[in-house]
């Protein structure tokens, strides 16, 4: 059969189930097995359960629960406030200083938990309720937060990354390096537009006369700085060659969850269960997209599905310009309906080939598709964030939260364009500490 029509019918198909609302893992799972039966008949089924299980047999993957355990040691605490409140002490006169701080909070938050939504909710609830009390109109209060949460998963330690690197065999550290610069870049690019709106709006949110003193600016650092020492302590081991990224990530785990006992008491059993609880939940719900994911890739392969549409776009004369242009507007329709975890492990298959042929760098790609799954984060229908926000702020209206996110999104188009034209700014720290890519 025409693998064109068998394309089509994986397609409309994949639609179809997600539009049902079942889970993203076991709608992957029965299209996969849909299609297999239908075009290669009951004898593919013999190969399911043996390519489900080898997908999830990779030692990398210890490091995804570690990373989630980790987050959730820091989002079950106090340390998002404390962060926030520590950066307000110290930027409270910048004009637009307390969204600036909370898009740093964010920033901070992100690296240590890898997770957007926990990065919104923990901000949020102590920075959405301040800035709107201080004055600050509710899309900018709203919308800040909703952006300075996506860049949970840009900023490493970040399970998207690592994703990513299993989908493409490609390294994880090299990975996590090549979104720090750009993680940077892309955080000042918010605070930028956030001073420049505020200022250009007139608007003053303190007292002339209030200022914190020295002593009380350095006393919000003592429960800050721990958590931000083991961010440096994980990288060291992972790019000093000290450990991998599996024995990295138990590290940071171990360590925050003893700084979350000690430093916030949370000691108690409920606490702990609640803690476990969560990464539990979440690390299951990924490896099963893994598994899954991985035997939707085994369908494509079999079917000759990603070979054919990499050779027809191969035969296409056109710039590898405009191919990563089209691939970029595919990725950011993707993003606004389904979650990064999904995009990445569903068409990183199918885009590889397709990359590597037109000479970009993997790892560079990495970036630009995290991005494009940042700018999913906050637009509809889906928009992860932007319903987070609103749980949090009930009375600010959905299409307020939406319009204070869009001047956000703009900026990480720039950075996808700033990336494109230099994208020596994702490769240049990876290649300088790891020595350049084979």
């Amino acid at each position: 059969m025409n693998p064109l029509f068998m394309g089509l019918f994986v397609l409309f198909g994949t639609l179809l189930v997600m539009m049902t609302g079942m889970p993203i893992a076991f709608s992957l799972g029965v299209v996969s097995v849909a299609a297999l039966v239908a075009f290669e008949g009951p004898r593919s089924l013999d190969f399911i359960a043996e390519t489900f299980l080898g997908g999830l047999d990779d030692f990398t993957l210890v490091s995804i629960p570690m990373f989630v355990l980790m987050g959730a040691a820091v989002a079950s605490s106090r340390a998002g406030r404390d962060l926030y409140e520590a950066l307000d002490r110290w930027l409270y006169r910048v004009p637009g200083g307390l969204v600036i701080s909370n898009l740093g909070a964010c920033a901070l938050f992100a690296a240590l938990t890898g997770s957007s939504p926990a990065t919104c909710a923990a901000i949020g609830k102590m920075g959405i309720p301040e800035m709107r009390k201080r004055g600050y109109p509710d899309e900018i209060a709203t919308g800040s937060i909703a952006a300075g949460g996506t860049l949970g998963i840009l900023i490493p330690p970040s399970l998207t990354f690592i994703l990513y690197g299993i989908a493409t065999e490609s390294s994880i550290g090299r990975l996590f390096l090549a979104g720090v610069v750009p993680g940077i870049m892309l955080t000042v690019l918010f605070m930028v537009w956030t001073w420049f709106a505020v200022r250009r709006s007139g608007h003053r949110a303190y007292d002339p006369a209030f200022r914190w003193t020295w002593k009380e600016k350095f006393s919000a650092l003592p429960k800050v700085l721990p958590f931000l020492a083991i961010i440096g302590a994980v990288m060291w081991a992972l790019y000093g060659g000290v450990a991998t990224p599996s024995e990295a990530a138990g590290l940071g785990a171990l360590f925050c969850l003893l700084l979350a006992i000690v430093i916030y008491r949370m000691w108690r059993i409920q606490d702990l269960v609640a803690i476990f609880r969560d990464t539990t939940k979440e690390s299951v719900m990924i490896l099963m997209i893994i598994g899954t994911s991985i035997l939707f890739s085994y369908m494509l392969t079999n079917l000759y599905l990603t070979q054919s549409l990499a050779e027809w776009i191969a035969s296409l004369d056109v710039n590898r310009w405009v191919l990563l242009a089209a691939i970029n507007a595919m990725l950011l329709l993707a993003g606004c309906f389904l979650p990064p975890a999904a995009i990445i492990l569903m068409t990183t298959p199918i885009l590889l080939p397709i990359i590597t042929a037109a000479g970009f760098d993997i790892i560079w790609f990495g970036v630009i598709l995290t991005i494009n799954m940042e700018v999913g984060l906050i637009t509809p229908p889906v928009g992860l964030n932007l319903y987070v926000i609103n749980g949090i702020a009930p009375d600010v209206p959905l299409s307020r939260i939406l319009w204070g996110s869009l001047p956000y999104v703009l900026c990480m188009l720039l950075a996808i364009l700033i990336l494109c034209i230099f994208p020596g700014i994702a490769t240049w720290l990876p290649d300088m500490l790891m020595g350049p890519a084979m």
